[in-house]
């Protein structure tokens, strides 16, 4: 049966996983996904990795030791992924749920400012700088690409994790920008937990009804 525009993503769990053959699995997946395609959202968290951005400058990765750095197919600069952040990639075909890039970029912002709300965190999204914030801290990236219709790469919210390599990087080419979590905000430090309270947020604005309204 061919998916609808109203059928559910399927979650998938990868646990721990390196960036790059990740990457390449989105990438991979979005080739060769057709019409008959279910979309997915991938849950994850990822070993250390700084990823630059396709037009980033290199120059905002400041120092960046003995984590590897990853030249990738997204829109933004510099950001860094470790242990302790729960990563959320939708791999949504666009044309037929009905949204656009900014639609799902919105999405993916609003899920984390909902999702935290329920921690009693009040949290906001920035003009021309993509993401979540608290108090003037980022506390989620996003990033995503589009290609074939489809989406893949998405929002990283930072949880339980040492944040120390955001101090190597200029984080989304903004020198000194300071760099939150949930630990530090009273939050739950439990990955499997936000990661799910973030899915139940994020699947009802992945709907075109949302977005019809």
């Amino acid at each position: 049966m061919q998916p609808s525009a109203n059928t559910p993503p399927r979650v998938v769990e990868l646990g721990r996983v390196a960036y790059l053959p990740t990457w390449q699995a989105m990438q991979r997946f979005t080739d060769v996904r057709d019409a008959h395609t279910a979309d997915e959202i991938w849950v994850l968290e990822h070993e250390p990795v700084f990823t630059l951005g396709m037009n980033a400058d290199p120059s905002h990765v400041l120092a960046a030791g003995d984590i590897p750095v990853v030249r990738v197919d997204r829109g933004g600069q510099v950001t860094y992924h470790g242990p302790g952040q729960v990563v959320v990639y939708p791999l949504i075909d666009l044309r037929r749920a009905g949204l656009g890039v900014r639609d799902l970029v919105t999405a993916l912002e609003q899920a984390v400012i909902r999702c935290v709300a329920r921690y009693g965190i009040s949290a906001a999204t920035r003009p021309k700088a993509p993401g979540v914030y608290v108090s003037g801290a980022k506390l989620a990236s996003v990033g995503i690409r589009v290609r074939r219709g489809a989406s893949y790469h998405g929002v990283a919210l930072n949880v339980a994790m040492d944040l120390e390599p955001f101090a190597r990087i200029n984080p989304c080419g903004y020198e000194g920008l300071a760099m939150t979590q949930l630990a530090a905000l009273g939050g739950p430090t439990e990955g499997s937990r936000v990661a799910a309270d973030v899915l139940t947020e994020l699947q009802p604005l992945l709907s075109r009804h949302v977005h019809e309204t």
